[in-house]
């Protein structure tokens, strides 16, 4: 590692985090209302890209890419269907959060799910789940964050973590979703064109697609099919399990929350395709890199493929580019990880202490207290990145999804009965990933909403009789 790998390093990390203070002095007034929702100003690109890169960073850049390293062209049906049922979440749901939400003044995904009556049984229900599976994802980004200093340094990853979640106090201290908004799409840029230049470099390494596949079959045939290995009940079940992934960002309080904050409902349509477009171009160029990593870098037994992508940097970019390709790594990581700590610290003031709903201070103090948290679980926690974020995913899709459908569409539902939703579809992902065993053939989030959408209609029907 050279100098100017530092110094680029460096220099792009400060560029980052200049932003997020930056954005801090726009923000209208030192009120809850823009700390958690930027006073419901974002206009739809900065709308789009901040929620691209909240949704796509640090799994994207370690994980997905760690998944490809391992199985081959078949991981990118992972994100076709993941793809298509984020994007049909934006059109079918995305309007109508975005009016009701307003309509109930609700500046939290938790006090929105407690419906226009903000009732404390569905609402603590949300809060508890956001707290602890948002909590979990956070821990995720700190450690994909530490993975890229880990290559870039040589750092342990307690050390990397820590300086992650200072990073992350930075971002939420110097203005709220504001900050974390403004860095994102930043960072979004950052990261589409860095792995569409990593991607270009190691094909020319290869003699382009030809000599990538070449090589990939003489590896391994495997890792040139474009069906999984052995999935149990077809291909079809399988992308639409994918599907349900996507469709399961309904339940994602951090990308959520960027709807909510958009200016109107109609930037949202300019928004949807934005994101839409945004996510297919970081999603091929992250395969095509997967791939070019998987030959170029030995899988020696030894090697972890969540480290692929920053190694493969070193190994072929010029310094320079090696510096901002890992700070735009990292700092992607950090604000989608303080976007995740901002709605877990809300879930605290707004919804389980309402009494500290308007205090600005309060909701500071309890950023502080989920980054401390969110630091602890990331330092204990010895799952890979892939796993803690789908696990994550499913939980927080399966539990708060169903409800967010029949909220946003207006449909009635008791206080109980929204909480038999919860609890069914977190149950049924968990029953579905570790009773079961099935996760890996049909993605838990599909049968965890379809439970909470089940349970929601056979409980009116119980209700009307």
């Amino acid at each position: 590692m050279t100098s100017v790998v530092v110094i680029t390093f460096l220099l792009s990390l400060l560029a980052f985090v200049g932003i997020g203070a930056f954005a801090a002095r726009r923000k209208r007034s030192t009120t809850t209302d823009d700390y958690l929702l930027a006073s419901r100003s974002v206009g739809p690109w900065f709308t789009a890209l901040s929620a691209m890169a909240s949704n796509n960073s640090g799994f994207m850049f370690v994980g997905f890419i760690g998944a490809t390293y391992a199985v081959g062209i078949s991981a990118a049906w992972i994100m076709v269907g993941w793809i298509l049922g984020d994007y049909f979440t934006w059109f079918w749901v995305a309007r109508r959060l975005r009016e009701r939400s307003a309509e109930q003044d609700a500046r939290t995904i938790p006090t929105f799910l407690g419906g226009v009556t903000n009732d404390w049984l569905p609402r603590t229900g949300a809060a508890l789940v956001t707290l602890l599976f948002v909590g979990a994802y956070a821990s995720a980004q700190l450690s994909a964050g530490s993975k890229a200093l880990q290559v870039l340094f040589g750092w342990q990853h307690w050390v990397g973590a820590v300086v992650g979640a200072v990073i992350v106090l930075i971002y939420c201290f110097s203005g709220g979703i504001r900050a974390s908004i403004w860095t994102d799409v930043a960072q979004s840029i950052v990261m589409m064109g860095s792995i569409l230049m990593l991607a270009v470099f190691g094909l020319a390494e290869l003699g382009g697609f030809s000599g990538l596949w070449q090589s990939l079959e003489a590896i391994d045939p495997q890792l040139v099919s474009i069906v999984p290995a052995d999935v149990r009940f077809g291909m079809g079940l399988y992308v639409l399990g994918w599907f349900g992934a996507g469709f399961g960002v309904l339940g994602q309080p951090h990308i959520m929350v960027r709807i909510m904050a958009v200016r109107s409902s109609n930037d949202l349509r300019s928004a949807r395709h934005i994101y839409l477009v945004s996510c297919v171009v970081l999603t091929i160029g992250c395969v095509i890199a997967a791939l070019c990593c998987r030959v170029l870098i030995e899988a020696d037994g030894t090697f972890d493929p969540e480290l692929a992508l920053p190694t493969l940097s070193l190994q072929l970019l010029p310094p320079a580019f090696v510096g901002l390709i890992i700070a735009g790594l990292f700092a992607a990581t950090m604000s989608t990880a303080d976007s995740q700590v901002l709605v877990c610290s809300s879930a605290i003031t707004q919804d389980l202490f309402p009494s500290w709903r308007g205090s600005y201070t309060k909701a500071k103090l309890g950023t502080v207290l989920v980054t401390g948290t969110v630091l602890a679980i990331s330092l204990t926690a010895g799952q890979s990145v892939f796993a803690m974020v789908t696990m994550a995913w499913s939980a927080l899709g399966g539990a708060l999804g169903p409800l967010m459908i029949v909220r946003a569409f207006g449909w009635k539902a008791s206080p109980q009965l929204a909480s038999a939703m919860m609890v069914s579809g977190l149950a049924t992902v968990f029953l579905w990933r570790f009773g079961l065993g099935f996760g890996d053939d049909v993605f838990e989030v599909l049968p965890g909403m379809a439970a909470g959408l089940a349970v929601y209609a056979l409980g009116r029907m119980a209700e009307r009789t």
